[in-house]
């Protein structure tokens, strides 16, 4: 399988370092006078490190406005800087502005603002210039040993942990007519409060490949599985797991995701057939995202995805029954003496 990042020959040419403050606490922008010269190869391969290790995924993204790709701050900030690198300290200024002015909600922190420029990054197999933008919100105290005369001394400081990117985003010099591939590290986007970063400042959309779109069945099928079919629509948990399972197979043994087929033969009743696309198309719908009916699978996708597929049954506080394959082999019913609910399970062996 093609890796879709690789750093392995990745250099780091130009950089600089900007300070953005909390906007509603009118805290401003500190600059630095000029580009960051760095002169030691640890040094460089600490920040190559913290800077890039976390980008690990396949979903991509591209720049976008809803009007005029043309409006996207940050992508023609980036396109000046792939045009003439001599721009890069000039367009490292308009970005630091452009992140304090989306900066609005009061809980954003203080932190530092990398813009990076970077030679020879893999991005699916072609050779590329990227840029950078980093930012560091969190610091963690460190225990600092050292030796001083016959004795060790213990000391603490405040530092960056290279192991936890807070922010960041890659621009790829590629496909600049579509607003170049994006990829993004977002740690703290757990809350409304941290979504400028991706919505107000990058202002990006996901790319729409294979893996966005394998993406998107499966999280549509989730969604339909745990707000469809429910207890509340007369579905009970083992035609729910049955569903998932039969999901589950089709995505295996299928190159090809196909809606039609795929609510003929997983699903089958006319009437849950239905809801599932009306379920599609408002999922669809209310997260601004075309509707493609037909495409071909992504392995990796399918592989984050596996996790779902995961057909558990919960019975009070008392049993958790893991269904790994055919639903079939459970039995569901009620016990009219015990006024309690039973599940019969068959097999063949027990292990």
């Amino acid at each position: 399988m093609e890796v879709m990042l690789d750093f392995t020959e990745v250099s780091m040419n130009q950089m600089v370092v900007h300070s953005i403050g909390n906007r509603p606490e009118e805290e401003g922008v500190k600059l630095s006078k000029a580009e960051l010269n760095i002169n030691d190869q640890m040094v460089e391969n600490i920040l190559k490190r913290y800077f890039l290790d976390q980008f690990k995924s396949e979903y991509f993204f591209s720049c976008a406005h809803e009007s005029d790709l043309q409006l996207n701050p940050v992508y023609n900030f980036a396109k000046q800087i792939f045009a003439d690198p001599a721009n890069f300290y000039e367009q490292s200024v308009n970005l630091a502005h452009h992140l304090y002015q989306s900066s609005n909600h009061p809980k954003i922190k203080t932190g530092e603002f990398y813009v990076v420029r970077f030679s020879d990054i893999t991005v699916e197999g072609e050779v590329v210039e990227g840029i950078g933008l980093f930012k560091s919100e969190n610091k963690d105290t460190y225990i600092r040993v050292y030796q001083k005369d016959d004795n060790f001394e213990v000391d603490y400081d405040n530092g960056i942990n290279i192991k936890k990117l807070d922010k960041g985003c890659l621009i790829f010099n590629t496909e600049e007519e579509f607003g170049y591939k994006v990829s993004i590290v977002d740690t703290t986007n757990k809350s409304a409060d941290a979504a400028y970063w991706r919505d107000e400042f990058l202002q990006i959309m996901p790319r729409e490949n294979e893996f966005y779109q394998t993406n998107q069945i499966i999280d549509i099928c989730k969604g339909f599985t745990d707000h469809v079919l429910t207890s509340k629509n007369n579905v009970d948990k083992q035609e729910q797991v049955a569903f998932v399972k039969r999901a589950e197979a089709y995505f295996d043994n299928s190159d090809t995701y196909d809606n039609e087929q795929f609510k003929s033969d997983i699903i089958g009743d006319e009437q849950i057939s239905e809801a599932f696309e009306e379920y599609k198309q408002d999922f669809e719908s209310a997260r601004n995202l075309s509707s493609v009916d037909q495409f071909e699978l992504s392995q990796p996708a399918l592989k984050k995805g596996k996790k779902y597929f995961r057909s558990i049954i919960k019975l009070d506080k008392n049993f958790h029954v893991y269904v790994h394959s055919n639903p079939d082999y459970i039995e569901k019913g009620f016990d009219n003496q015990k006024s309690l609910g039973y599940y019969k399970l068959f097999f063949h062996e027990e292990n």
